[in-house]
């Protein structure tokens, strides 16, 4: 076999049409061996001799796309010093764009023997891991060109590959649970009808389904668990894990962008599946596992963890900074990927212990002309001491605002003195994002996600049922802020299920209304159960997947039946198409409660008023038994451009809130405006039909049921 010298950048493999370049980098070894892999088990070991700074790297001739590999590092194994190399352990290279098989769990795969963790273990993992693969890079993107939605009109749609498309009844059923099935037209137009702008994918970076979850029949489901970071995971490709899913996965972007649908991926840059010192050994460990991650100082045999998972990269690296950014620059130039949400990203800031907004890695993205211009969404906590971040991010950041998901779960269940804090959620809060100079649209907005209970399970549950999993219940998160509306689960009780159908009529419509960027959890537009459990991370099954309306479930008898589950759609596409054909919902600034200029009735752009109509006072915020208000949101205030370039004014809006259980008669303002429409009435089951909704004057009384949302409209 020829063997050139090569180059040490870029790193990875990099298939030229020729052959492959060959790049790794580790200060820790000796010497490394490149493994091509074989069919009949056998390898053939190259050694990489070309060094420049700590990058071994080499050129093969005639080495094909498909290839599978992998490195052996040899070097000092002395885990009490932080060091774990070991050539019988065939190592992942970090850098791959496609990575086949899976890992089997066998005792080889472990830097030591099982009940010994003192011991060293010198079996040969090959037979039992992972391996990498070399991919072709080119691909016939034909005219595609990113949607570049800017924030004010994103409604982001947070989605599990699998989860989304396994039992949907016009998918065939070999491309179900794939990035095939996700670009399947009955999909894309179900994105597209719903009005989301962008689909926030689950993790898809290739992941690992950890030992503990194997060994009891569960999975990684979530995919949190990453140990490939250019690599698209291989078991959501239709057709194949030599390549072929990164040609699947493009196809996908390719589709949902064709419909004017942004890809956001989740991304796990703070943790890896090698887990703590009791870990396998699939890659980082080997590899140089001091420069990968953070180690305990005085005893580095040990690992930091602020994840919750075993380990923590090292922030402080310029290796591990240099992979992360390389890895995101791939994933948009390459891959053609509109943005990214940040897993715990309060571990990206810890270079050292505490978080510290001005870490390398927020400098990098800052000055980096390919990442800086894509979409940035932090969730901004880790479980580390300090890790609690909403509010704290750089301005050229947008965060995941657990507050507001809090605020919204509280003043909906009842809970006294919410009202002010709602207000500032409502709006944007401005509390939290305007002192550093950052706009409404910082704040993502959203009531549920993939972590917790879903949209109907808020609704049917005061405890989390989470026995499935196998840990007695005692995983996943006590302080739900949920409210079961009076009966614990299922129930044929009409009264609470009309109740429940009200509240999470009453959830959507708030997230619709409010100013930020809005996000829906797939499935909770139709109302889809989980049965009680909050935490399916391991649940690969029909308990976690998308049952859709229509679809034949047996077994799920618990989920909303398919009346109900179509009517609460219909509403969900209601109200997302009134945020979007209304700019007053989307506002780029938030509200000064002043009059606006340049408008002819001197009204302020927003105003607030108790249900008898008065303007609220410090004492009405700051009751505790208030639960009910309205508020006027000015549409003179703000205008786009029409279709020929012209200022159009968008209409007035009078939103009426009661969170009380009783019913409560609201005045209309007498001095904003004498003519109103309702748009909105959550104590309906159907939607207002446009221009059907009572017409009401200043002055009127409107009687609102307990626990319900009215919008009138005020024509500009």
């Amino acid at each position: 076999m020829q063997v050139w010298p090569g180059q040490a950048y870029p790193l990875g493999a990099t298939y030229d049409g020729a052959g492959t370049n060959f790049a790794v980098f580790s200060e820790a070894a000796h010497r490394i061996e490149l493994c091509l892999l074989h069919e009949d088990g056998s390898e053939t070991a190259v050694e990489l001799r070309e060094t420049d700074a700590f990058v071994r790297h080499a050129y093969l001739p005639g080495v094909m796309p498909g290839q599978r590999y992998g490195f052996r590092v040899h070097g000092p194994y002395a885990p009490e010093r932080g060091l774990r190399c070991n050539s019988a352990k065939l190592l992942l290279d970090p850098y791959a764009r496609a990575v086949a098989g899976t890992i089997d769990w066998d005792e080889a795969v472990y830097g030591y023997h099982f009940g010994r963790p003192d011991s060293r273990n010198d079996l040969d993992s090959a037979p039992h891991t992972m391996s990498s693969v070399v991919v072709n890079p080119y691909f016939d993107w034909g005219d595609d060109r990113p949607p570049r939605t800017d924030y004010h009109r994103t409604v982001i749609y947070e989605a599990h590959v699998k989860g989304l498309t396994m039992t949907h009844p016009a998918l065939p059923k070999d491309l179900r649970g794939t990035y095939a099935g996700l670009a399947h037209p009955a999909i894309i137009e179900h994105l597209t009808e719903l009005g989301v702008t962008a689909i926030e994918l689950m993790p898809v970076h290739q992941f690992v389904h950890d030992n503990r979850l194997v060994d009891t029949g569960l999975a990684n489901y979530w995919g949190y668990n990453t140990i490939g970071y250019f690599a698209p995971h291989n078991a959501y490709a239709s057709w194949g894990d030599r390549g072929q899913q990164v040609l699947e996965f493009k196809s996908a972007v390719r589709a949902l962008h064709k419909a004017g649908i942004e890809v956001i991926l989740d991304v796990v840059y703070n943790h890896t599946a090698e887990g703590s010192h009791l870990g396998p050994t699939l890659s980082f460990r080997g590899l140089d596992n001091t420069s990968y991650y953070r180690l305990v100082e005085n005893t580095p045999r040990y690992y930091m963890d602020t994840t919750g998972t075993g380990n923590s990269l090292l922030m402080r690296s310029p290796h591990v900074l240099q992979l992360i950014m390389d890895s995101l620059r791939y994933w948009v130039t390459d891959m053609h990927v509109d943005g990214f949400r940040f897993d715990l990203a309060a571990t990206l800031a810890r270079q050292f212990h505490e978080v510290d907004r001005l870490s390398s890695f927020f400098d990098l993205v800052q000055q980096d002309p390919v990442v800086s211009q894509v979409k940035l969404i932090a969730e901004p906590w880790d479980v580390g001491e300090g890790g609690y971040q909403v509010g704290n991010f750089p301005p050229l950041w947008t965060e995941w605002n657990g507050k507001y998901r809090d605020t919204v779960r509280d003043l909906w269940r009842g809970e006294p003195r919410t009202l002010a804090e709602f207000a500032s959620r409502l709006t944007g809060s401005s509390d939290l994002y305007q002192d550093d100079g950052r706009r409404p649209l910082a704040s993502v907005n959203f009531v549920t996600c993939h972590d917790g209970f879903t949209l109907r399970d808020l609704v049917s549950y005061n405890e989390k049922h989470n026995d499935a999993n196998g840990e007695n219940n005692r995983d996943g998160e006590s302080h739900n802020r949920s409210w079961n509306c009076g009966v614990e689960g299922e129930t044929d009780d009409r009264a609470v299920r009309v109740l429940r159908m009200r509240q999470m009529r009453n959830f959507i419509a708030t997230l619709m209304l409010s100013q930020g960027v809005p996000m829906i959890s797939h499935g909770d537009e139709f109302g889809r159960t989980q049965h009680g459990n909050n935490n399916v991370y391991c649940q690969d099954s029909e308990l976690a997947w998308v049952r859709w309306p229509g679809a034949e479930q047996p077994g799920q008898e618990g989920d909303a039946e398919d009346g109900e589950a179509r009517a609460l759609l219909e509403f969900t596409r209601a109200m997302v198409w009134l945020r979007r054909d209304h700019p007053v919902f989307r506002r780029r600034r938030f509200f000064h409660g002043r009059p606006v200029e340049g408008t002819h009735d001197d009204l302020s752009d927003i105003a607030w008023f108790t249900p008898e109509g008065q303007e609220m006072t410090a004492r009405d915020w700051q009751a505790a038994s208030a639960r009910a208000l309205s508020v006027f949101l000015n549409g003179h205030a703000i205008s786009e451009p029409g279709p020929r370039g012209e200022r159009i004014s968008d209409d007035s809006f009078l939103l009426m809130f009661n969170a009380s259980p009783d019913s409560l008669e609201f005045v209309v303002p007498v001095n904003h405006g004498r003519q109103w429409q309702v748009v909105v009435d959550t104590a309906m089951p159907e939607v207002v039909a446009p221009g059907q909704g009572d017409k009401v004057a200043a002055g009127d009384r409107l009687a609102l049921v307990g626990r319900s949302l009215t919008v009138l409209r005020r024509p500009a």
